[in-house]
């Protein structure tokens, strides 16, 4: 068995107090509004019910409430919740504080210096080798979390075009009984950073299944706003909480990855092709990776795209994914730093910087948590760093394989991908948006 030590993120202010179970409790009303069986069924959330593919209405991001009117779902509402919970100081720091810096050279690695995300608490030990793990309802889990950390549920609607609730019966607009919940992370990253949680009181492991990628899909959608990404991180790839949760946070200037050439992978399409899925890999950057794009359907780039998850999962291959773009170009990274750390194959140098590298750190923004790191802060560290992250080519070899079994796909002769060139991306431009404070990201 590998394990690493390390400090847990703190993502609730319930985290440190978890030692009832909460999940498996029968009675309405616990004292503590909490997210489990107890608060949860009689509570009313507000709800955000959101337009599924090939529905009319009124164009993506955009809310009608019961009340006919119009409004920006970002602003008005993912945004303008997440602000209410910083006013009522629910977070650990002010994320608007942290320095931000691009960092000179060809990559334009983002470096933030956040002392905030810096613990004191003891080390804790984390098993690495192991993907796919039980759900333990005796650990902290997202049913345990406080329902003033909850900005609203989000769930498909019954109807044609999306909707907002401000209170709904927490059975309203739902397939199950249990909802999807938009929270805030209490140890942010960066401006309106949140926790997607898909049916929290299924008490889901952290593993990846179609219906909740699907439904991390139609968010980054639903945001239309290329600046909102969303992330996940399996276990073994620093998943802090083993119940099944995607990130989310604003960032106004390109990703490097998002920035890096691809080409396409040396694969037959034809299966692809029906469903417009193009499966690309990085050139040129420090971890290798794959990138999905297009689809003729959210659904049709979710199915493959959850189908490769899975079948690394299977495999005890931990991974990264970075859904970009308004949920149009999905990242998908194999990764390996927690085993060489586990191995005692990383460099001091670099565990000394403290860095977790999971989809943040891997798609180009590092959180470091030290001063001095952050102004010796370089383009070679950030290299480095990311490539202690990246699978071996033989072993990339292999869970490429993994990904092309799993949509049914078989690699195409190497001269004949010699004839593809590398494709490049074009990134949005980098903007100060009117919703993102201007003390939230310093340029230097």
């Amino acid at each position: 068995m590998l394990t690493i030590k390390r400090v847990p993120t703190v993502v609730s202010n319930y985290q440190e107090d978890s030692s009832e179970s909460v999940c498996d409790q029968g009675v309405l009303g616990c004292g503590r509004n909490c997210l489990g069986n107890c608060c949860l069924p009689v509570s009313k959330l507000p709800l955000y019910a959101f337009k599924k593919d090939g529905e009319g209405g009124d164009g993506d991001g955009v809310m009608n409430t019961d009340e006919d009117s119009h409004m920006s779902f970002l602003h008005s509402l993912l945004l303008g919740q997440w602000e209410e919970r910083m006013k009522r100081g629910l977070f650990r720091y002010d994320v608007t504080t942290c320095e931000t810096k691009v960092i000179p050279g060809e990559y334009g690695f983002v470096a933030q210096l956040n002392e905030g995300r810096h613990s004191k608490k003891r080390l804790t030990e984390s098993r690495v080798d192991q993907v796919l793990q039980p759900f333990d309802e005796n650990k902290f889990n997202f049913t345990k979390v406080g329902q003033e950390e909850v900005l609203f549920r989000f769930e498909s609607s019954s109807h044609n075009r999306s909707h907002f609730f401000q209170t709904a019966p927490s059975t309203a607009d739902m397939a199950s009984n249990s909802p999807n919940v938009v929270a805030i992370n209490v140890s942010p990253i960066e401006y309106g950073h949140v926790l997607l949680i898909p049916r929290v009181l299924d008490c889901l492991p952290q593993r990846i299944d179609h219906e909740s990628f699907l439904l991390a899909l139609h968010m980054s959608k639903e945001a239309a706003d290329p600046f909102f990404r969303l992330g996940y991180n399996s276990l073994g790839a620093f998943a802090t909480i083993n119940h099944l949760h995607f990130q989310a946070y604003y960032l106004a200037v390109p990703f490097p990855v998002e920035k890096a050439l691809t080409q396409r992978a040396n694969i037959r399409m034809e299966k692809l092709d029906n469903k417009g899925v193009i499966v690309s890999q990085l050139l040129n950057y420090p971890v290798r990776g794959l990138v999905f794009e297009g689809g003729n359907s959210t659904q049709d780039l979710s199915d493959v795209v959850a189908s490769s998850c899975i079948l690394l999962q299977e495999n005890n291959i931990p991974f990264n994914v970075l859904i970009s773009d308004c949920g149009k170009r999905v990242f998908l990274f194999p990764q390996s730093f927690a085993e060489k750390q586990a191995l005692g194959e990383v460099s001091q140098d670099i565990l000394d910087t403290q860095v977790n590298p999971a989809v943040w750190e891997i798609s180009g923004h590092v959180v470091l948590k030290r001063k001095k790191d952050f102004e010796d802060a370089s383009e070679a560290y950030a290299w480095r760093l990311l490539a202690e992250v990246s699978l071996s080519e033989e072993r990339f070899e292999e869970a490429k394989a993994y990904i092309l079994e799993a949509a049914g796909l078989q690699s195409a002769d190497t001269e004949e991908m010699k004839k593809e060139e590398a494709l490049s991306f074009e990134p949005p431009s980098p903007r100060n948006p009117s919703h993102i404070s201007r003390g939230c990201l310093v340029l230097l």
